[in-house]
């Protein structure tokens, strides 16, 4: 059983989300990452996999497919049309505030694709708990990197909580670049320290982090 990281471990991870996504498409082999381009990659009989979050991260991956045997996942960068990627109305039980899509006509957000196989899937799935749900998006365009139009078809885990409102609007993550954004965008740190701000102001952001990794994550109210 690999050791529990230490305190100053996990307040690092819970303010790194989204853990740097790359600007470009790779493979995760293990804790390989391999730069490559979309035409270079073998996707026959896999399904696309919106990855807006952690799961295009490879130091995310690395650690969600630990498990598993080292076998490429591809991760495609996309521009995807008509949505935008968002704070959930969540705290996770490491302590952070997660992402969420939502709809955002005219807005095209950075994302990935990926292509897992079973076994990747499963453990992807299983590290979303209950405060995700595995649906097929709609009304949506998808642009790879390289220029060629994307799937039509794509699944993605939408949170099940939708998204964190401040003062009643949701609020993008800064890390995730966009085109003609329309919310407000804040980092993972600020996001945090607003969420702590407001629920436990009494608390510091690391005493705040560390509550949730021992007592679990809690859905989250509008924030004023």
């Amino acid at each position: 059983m690999p050791e529990r990281p230490d305190d100053d471990e996990l307040v690092r991870r819970a303010l790194a989300y989204p853990y740097g996504p790359p600007a470009g498409s790779f493979v995760q082999i293990g804790d390989r990452t391999v730069p490559v381009s979309p035409g270079e990659v073998d996707l026959d009989g896999r399904r696309p996999l919106l990855a807006y979050g952690s799961n295009a991260s490879p130091e995310a991956l690395t650690r969600k497919l630990a498990h598993l045997p080292p076998e490429p996942l591809a991760a495609l960068r996309v521009t995807l049309g008509g949505w935008d990627v968002v704070y959930s109305a969540h705290v996770t039980g490491y302590g952070s505030v997660p992402a969420a899509v939502v709809p955002s006509p005219g807005t095209a957000a950075a994302v990935h694709l990926v292509f897992p196989n079973e076994a990747q899937l499963e453990a992807i799935t299983a590290t979303e708990g209950e405060n995700y749900r595995l649906e097929r998006l709609a009304d949506f365009s998808a642009e790879y990197e390289s220029g060629g139009g994307g799937p039509r078809e794509i699944d993605a885990f939408a949170s099940v909580h939708g998204p964190l409102l401040v003062d009643g609007t949701p609020v993008a993550l800064a890390a995730i670049p966009a085109r003609d954004r329309v919310f407000p965008a804040a980092s993972t740190p600020a996001i945090i320290d607003r969420v702590r701000a407001a629920l436990m102001p009494d608390l510091s952001v690391p005493e705040f982090v560390l509550h949730h990794v021992k007592q679990g994550g809690r859905p989250l109210p509008p924030l004023c």
